[in-house]
């Protein structure tokens, strides 16, 4: 990826080169045409003999005089922040000698993998290839070059000494003004990419069984199958049981009815698992297991030929997932993690769909809000939902809307969780809906809702990655 403007830095090196070699360089010129190796630049100006002596005392020159005046080209970090937030690497790999490119990284506190120095052309294909990268990104027809090499999408920024109608002829696939495009344009560039390979993966699918929540996630996968294999081929698995809030039940019927996919509802006893019911921190393990178990068997009942869960990038990058674990040792499909599917992108195709799901509400299961350790059984997660329900009741007749809204269960106690901009609006009547519920006091989260937020009362998280 192309990070930084060597301009003013190249020359002033140069600069330097040419005081200690009594050679007056055109630096202006040659930093218009930066790119080929050093070496070749100074062929026009030195001996063939004396070149290999000078491109070195260039490269000593080059920390003092280029690293402290080369900024981060405009739009980097929040580039860099974008390959990140789909949990990409990122790798530099440049013409530079290696250790002055590093100085630059460092200096400049660029979030990148690895750094690799002195390829150029289509030598920067072996690098890329050799770790896998899908994507380059360059501002020369050369760099192009590199990409094509490695079989990488090329994409191309007008920050550099080539234009448009140059990189476009050398075969790149993308022209991007500068960096600050870049985040726009790899967001919906992957969602192409992964809508393309999710739909490849399920026609390769004779039948599929969803395990269907009705949340945003399951909601988009049956959809997914659905335009990928048919209504008839497909299946919406739906469990009930005591953990599944009575209210999302409905909900998950009418949008299956809009695909035209029947909807199995099996029950699930999760609850009779005294891993499950003990509520430690693999809790998630025992439910998958449970629903796995059920869902395996109904699946050869009815004809399907694999069972598949809304599991995606996130979730499996998110560190505390024991339930991930039990799923995919049961033989669950996770087609959306397999594509690379984050959250993000989950709600925006489903938004393109016109999908009912898109803007939904994260909706986990009762025994989410229960802290752990605090052990389980039917009452209490149906004293969740009353409370849950008297709630956002109160909160809209008091004029207050919010998206999120989680009663998280700490024994006897309630602990409100809602948007962090609805905080300071909860009011006594509020809380007095979920006492009423039936627990002996409520109280407002100060930071507002966070997904996971048991977790944080984990002694030992680690024990259950």
């Amino acid at each position: 990826m192309t990070l930084i403007d060597t301009v003013h830095g190249f020359i002033a090196t140069l600069d330097a080169l040419g005081a200690e070699l009594g050679v007056e360089f055109p630096s202006q010129e040659m930093s218009s045409k930066l790119g080929p190796p050093l070496d070749q630049m100074l062929e026009p100006y030195l001996p063939a003999d004396e070149i290999p002596a000078a491109a070195e005392l260039f490269r000593s020159l080059y920390p003092t005089h280029a690293v402290p005046a080369v900024p981060a080209l405009p739009g980097v970090v929040e580039a860099l922040a974008a390959v990140r937030a789909q949990h990409g690497r990122i790798l530099l790999v440049t013409g530079k000698y290696e250790p002055n490119a590093q100085l630059h990284v460092d200096r400049l506190g660029l979030d990148v993998d690895s750094v690799h120095g002195w390829v150029w052309g289509a030598a920067k294909g072996e690098v890329l290839r050799e770790h896998g990268a899908s994507i380059y990104v360059g501002d020369h027809i050369h760099d192009v070059e590199g990409a094509k090499a490695a079989g990488a999408f090329s994409v191309s920024v007008l920050t550099g000494g080539c234009t448009r109608e140059e990189l476009v002829e050398a075969g790149t696939d993308v022209v991007l003004t500068d960096l600050r495009e870049f985040p726009g344009w790899l967001e919906g560039h992957l969602l192409e990419v992964r809508l393309a390979a999710l739909d490849a993966a399920l026609r390769e699918l004779p039948s599929l069984l969803v395990a269907f929540s009705g949340g945003a996630d399951s909601g988009f996968l049956l959809a997914a199958a659905v335009r990928a294999l048919g209504p008839d081929k497909v299946a919406a698995a739906t469990a009930y049981s005591p953990s599944l809030p009575l209210s999302e039940r409905q909900p998950a019927l009418d949008f299956a009815a809009d695909l035209g996919v029947r909807v199995l509802t099996p029950a699930t006893d999760e609850l009779s698992r005294p891993g499950y019911a003990a509520n430690d921190g693999d809790r998630c393990a025992f439910c998958k297991s449970e629903l796995l178990d059920v869902l395996g068997p109904l699946a050869e009942e009815h004809g399907f030929a694999a069972v598949a869960t809304g599991t995606n990038a996130d979730d499996a990058r998110a560190g505390f997932r024991p339930g991930i674990v039990a799923a995919a040792e049961r033989g669950a499909i996770t087609p959306l993690l397999d594509a690379g599917f984050t959250k993000v992108q989950i709600r925006e195709a489903s938004r393109r769909w016109g999908l009912a799901t898109w803007d939904k509400p994260a909706a986990a299961c009762l025994s989410s809000r229960v802290a752990f350790g605090v052990p389980i059984d039917a009452g209490r997660l149906a004293r969740i939902e009353r409370a849950e329900a008297g709630a956002r009741a109160a909160l809209t007749e008091a004029g207050v809307e919010v998206h999120n809204l989680r009663v998280r269960d700490l024994g006897e106690t309630a602990r409100l969780e809602v948007d962090a901009a609805a905080v300071a609006l909860v009011g006594p009547s509020v809380l007095d809906a979920i006492r009423q519920a039936g627990f002996a006091d409520a109280e407002v989260d100060p930071l507002g809702f966070r997904s996971g937020s048991m977790n944080e009362l984990l002694p030992d998280p680690e024990r259950f990655r």
